[in-house]
Protein backbone atom coordinates (compact mmCIF):
# COMPACT_ATOMS: atom_id res chain seq x y z
CA UNK A 1 0.00 0.00 0.00
CA UNK A 2 1.32 3.59 -0.91
CA UNK A 3 2.37 6.02 1.62
CA UNK A 4 0.45 9.09 1.81
CA UNK A 5 3.39 11.02 0.50
CA UNK A 6 3.69 8.78 -1.96
CA UNK A 7 0.26 9.27 -3.27
CA UNK A 8 0.30 13.10 -2.87
CA UNK A 9 3.16 12.98 -5.19
CA UNK A 10 1.28 10.65 -7.56
CA UNK A 11 -1.77 13.58 -7.30
CA UNK A 12 0.86 16.38 -8.13
CA UNK A 13 -2.55 19.00 -6.33
CA UNK A 14 -4.59 18.41 -3.27
CA UNK A 15 -7.67 20.38 -3.49
CA UNK A 16 -7.63 22.77 -0.47
CA UNK A 17 -11.64 22.74 0.40
CA UNK A 18 -13.46 25.15 2.66
CA UNK A 19 -16.89 23.53 2.83
CA UNK A 20 -19.79 25.63 4.31
CA UNK A 21 -22.28 22.79 3.79
CA UNK A 22 -21.96 19.14 4.72
CA UNK A 23 -24.83 18.75 1.71
CA UNK A 24 -21.81 19.95 -0.67
CA UNK A 25 -19.43 17.39 0.65
CA UNK A 26 -20.23 14.45 -1.76
CA UNK A 27 -21.07 16.41 -5.38
CA UNK A 28 -17.51 18.05 -4.66
CA UNK A 29 -15.81 14.35 -4.21
CA UNK A 30 -17.76 13.29 -6.70
CA UNK A 31 -16.05 16.39 -9.22
CA UNK A 32 -12.99 15.52 -8.05
CA UNK A 33 -12.81 11.91 -7.85
CA UNK A 34 -14.37 11.84 -11.92
CA UNK A 35 -11.80 15.03 -12.82
CA UNK A 36 -8.70 12.82 -11.62
CA UNK A 37 -8.18 13.91 -8.15
CA UNK A 38 -9.62 12.15 -5.81
CA UNK A 39 -7.95 13.38 -3.04
CA UNK A 40 -8.81 16.44 -0.79
CA UNK A 41 -7.36 18.37 2.57
CA UNK A 42 -10.58 19.78 4.57
CA UNK A 43 -10.22 22.85 6.01
CA UNK A 44 -11.42 23.10 9.81
CA UNK A 45 -12.15 26.50 9.57
CA UNK A 46 -15.99 25.33 9.17
CA UNK A 47 -18.71 23.94 11.40
CA UNK A 48 -19.13 21.74 8.40
CA UNK A 49 -15.91 20.54 8.34
CA UNK A 50 -15.78 17.54 10.40
CA UNK A 51 -19.18 16.44 8.88
CA UNK A 52 -17.84 16.66 5.37
CA UNK A 53 -14.84 14.50 6.10
CA UNK A 54 -17.42 11.74 7.63
CA UNK A 55 -19.37 11.66 4.79
CA UNK A 56 -16.84 11.75 1.67
CA UNK A 57 -14.79 8.90 3.87
CA UNK A 58 -18.00 6.86 4.09
CA UNK A 59 -19.57 7.41 0.23
CA UNK A 60 -15.91 7.30 -1.62
CA UNK A 61 -13.43 5.43 0.26
CA UNK A 62 -10.79 5.10 -1.82
CA UNK A 63 -10.49 8.81 -1.78
CA UNK A 64 -7.36 10.01 0.00
CA UNK A 65 -9.37 12.93 2.56
CA UNK A 66 -7.59 14.46 5.40
CA UNK A 67 -8.17 17.34 7.57
CA UNK A 68 -6.30 20.85 7.20
CA UNK A 69 -6.14 24.43 9.43
CA UNK A 70 -5.88 21.76 12.29
CA UNK A 71 -4.67 24.05 15.45
CA UNK A 72 -5.67 21.54 18.60
CA UNK A 73 -5.23 18.00 19.48
CA UNK A 74 -8.88 17.95 19.99
CA UNK A 75 -9.66 18.82 16.60
CA UNK A 76 -7.04 15.95 15.63
CA UNK A 77 -9.15 13.19 17.66
CA UNK A 78 -12.65 14.79 15.88
CA UNK A 79 -11.09 14.42 12.34
CA UNK A 80 -9.99 10.95 13.04
CA UNK A 81 -13.29 10.01 14.26
CA UNK A 82 -14.54 11.63 11.10
CA UNK A 83 -12.52 9.12 8.99
CA UNK A 84 -9.35 11.73 8.30
CA UNK A 85 -6.77 10.06 6.52
CA UNK A 86 -3.55 13.02 7.27
CA UNK A 87 -3.36 16.10 9.10
CA UNK A 88 -2.56 19.13 7.94
CA UNK A 89 -1.20 22.44 10.29
CA UNK A 90 -0.69 25.62 8.91
CA UNK A 91 1.87 25.65 11.58
CA UNK A 92 4.64 24.33 13.20
CA UNK A 93 2.76 23.34 16.78
CA UNK A 94 5.22 20.90 18.96
CA UNK A 95 2.12 19.72 20.70
CA UNK A 96 0.11 19.16 17.55
CA UNK A 97 2.92 17.36 16.00
CA UNK A 98 4.20 15.13 18.96
CA UNK A 99 0.60 13.98 19.67
CA UNK A 100 0.25 12.88 15.85
CA UNK A 101 3.77 11.23 15.88
CA UNK A 102 3.33 9.60 19.10
CA UNK A 103 0.11 7.90 17.63
CA UNK A 104 1.13 7.05 14.13
CA UNK A 105 -0.76 9.59 13.00
CA UNK A 106 0.67 11.12 9.30
CA UNK A 107 1.02 15.03 9.99
CA UNK A 108 2.11 17.34 7.48
CA UNK A 109 3.07 20.67 9.83
CA UNK A 110 3.85 24.39 8.10
CA UNK A 111 7.39 25.48 8.54
CA UNK A 112 8.94 28.46 6.49
CA UNK A 113 11.86 28.82 8.58
CA UNK A 114 15.33 26.92 9.29
CA UNK A 115 14.54 26.41 12.71
CA UNK A 116 10.71 24.99 11.81
CA UNK A 117 12.49 22.81 9.84
CA UNK A 118 15.30 22.10 11.97
CA UNK A 119 12.12 20.72 14.76
CA UNK A 120 10.50 18.83 12.03
CA UNK A 121 13.57 16.58 10.62
CA UNK A 122 15.04 16.37 14.37
CA UNK A 123 11.69 14.62 14.61
CA UNK A 124 12.23 12.28 11.59
CA UNK A 125 9.97 14.06 9.59
CA UNK A 126 10.84 14.42 5.58
CA UNK A 127 7.30 16.22 4.22
CA UNK A 128 6.25 19.25 5.29
CA UNK A 129 4.07 21.84 3.90
CA UNK A 130 5.55 25.05 3.29
CA UNK A 131 2.56 27.80 4.13
CA UNK A 132 1.63 30.51 3.02
CA UNK A 133 3.88 29.69 -0.35
CA UNK A 134 4.24 32.73 -2.43
CA UNK A 135 3.90 35.17 0.19
CA UNK A 136 6.92 33.39 1.90
CA UNK A 137 9.17 33.64 -1.13
CA UNK A 138 8.20 30.78 -3.14
CA UNK A 139 9.89 28.09 -5.28
CA UNK A 140 13.16 30.05 -4.63
CA UNK A 141 12.64 30.04 -0.93
CA UNK A 142 12.17 26.51 -0.78
CA UNK A 143 15.60 25.59 -2.55
CA UNK A 144 17.16 28.10 -0.38
CA UNK A 145 15.37 26.29 2.97
CA UNK A 146 16.10 22.88 1.47
CA UNK A 147 19.54 22.90 0.49
CA UNK A 148 20.87 22.32 3.76
CA UNK A 149 18.31 19.88 4.82
CA UNK A 150 18.30 17.10 1.71
CA UNK A 151 16.24 14.95 3.41
CA UNK A 152 13.33 17.17 3.22
CA UNK A 153 10.29 17.64 0.54
CA UNK A 154 7.94 20.30 0.76
CA UNK A 155 3.75 20.51 -0.29
CA UNK A 156 3.55 24.34 -1.04
CA UNK A 157 0.23 25.63 -0.60
CA UNK A 158 -0.82 29.41 -0.49
CA UNK A 159 -1.03 31.73 -3.83
CA UNK A 160 -0.56 28.39 -6.19
CA UNK A 161 -2.30 28.45 -8.97
CA UNK A 162 -2.77 27.09 -12.53
CA UNK A 163 0.04 29.66 -14.24
CA UNK A 164 2.30 29.47 -11.86
CA UNK A 165 1.81 25.25 -10.56
CA UNK A 166 4.45 24.32 -13.53
CA UNK A 167 7.29 26.40 -11.57
CA UNK A 168 6.57 24.47 -8.29
CA UNK A 169 6.10 21.05 -9.27
CA UNK A 170 9.39 21.48 -11.42
CA UNK A 171 11.17 21.79 -7.99
CA UNK A 172 12.93 18.35 -7.27
CA UNK A 173 11.96 19.62 -3.77
CA UNK A 174 8.22 19.57 -3.83
CA UNK A 175 6.38 16.88 -3.56
CA UNK A 176 2.85 18.15 -4.62
CA UNK A 177 1.01 21.29 -4.60
CA UNK A 178 -2.02 22.50 -2.18
CA UNK A 179 -4.48 24.15 -4.45
CA UNK A 180 -8.12 26.05 -4.16
CA UNK A 181 -8.58 27.16 -7.41
CA UNK A 182 -10.35 24.31 -8.87
CA UNK A 183 -12.58 24.10 -5.32
CA UNK A 184 -13.29 28.17 -4.78
CA UNK A 185 -16.41 29.01 -2.71
CA UNK A 186 -18.62 30.67 -4.83
CA UNK A 187 -18.00 27.46 -7.40
CA UNK A 188 -19.06 25.12 -4.61
CA UNK A 189 -21.80 27.41 -3.30
CA UNK A 190 -23.49 27.77 -6.67
CA UNK A 191 -23.40 24.48 -7.19
CA UNK A 192 -20.86 24.62 -10.15
CA UNK A 193 -19.82 20.99 -9.71
CA UNK A 194 -19.30 20.44 -13.11
CA UNK A 195 -17.12 23.45 -13.45
CA UNK A 196 -15.21 21.82 -10.50
CA UNK A 197 -14.63 18.66 -12.48
CA UNK A 198 -13.06 20.27 -15.55
CA UNK A 199 -10.77 22.17 -13.33
CA UNK A 200 -9.15 18.88 -11.44
CA UNK A 201 -9.14 17.45 -14.75
CA UNK A 202 -7.04 20.13 -16.50
CA UNK A 203 -4.97 19.99 -13.23
CA UNK A 204 -4.39 16.26 -13.19
CA UNK A 205 -3.24 16.65 -17.24
CA UNK A 206 -0.89 19.59 -16.03
CA UNK A 207 0.42 17.37 -13.72
CA UNK A 208 0.85 14.28 -15.67
CA UNK A 209 2.01 16.35 -18.46
CA UNK A 210 4.91 18.45 -15.78
CA UNK A 211 6.01 15.03 -14.37
CA UNK A 212 6.85 13.61 -17.82
CA UNK A 213 9.00 16.08 -18.45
Amino acid sequence: MKTIAEQFYNYGVVPVVVLEDAKDALPLAKALTEGGLPCAEVTFRTNAAEESIKRMCEEYPDMLVGAGTVLTTEQVGRALSAGAKFIVSPGFDPKVVDHCLERGIPVFPGCVTPSEVAQAVRRGMNVLKFFPAEQAGGVAMIKAIAAPYTTVKFMPTGGIHAKNLGDYLSCDKVICCGGSWMVKGDLISKGEFGKIRELAEEAAVMVASIRRE
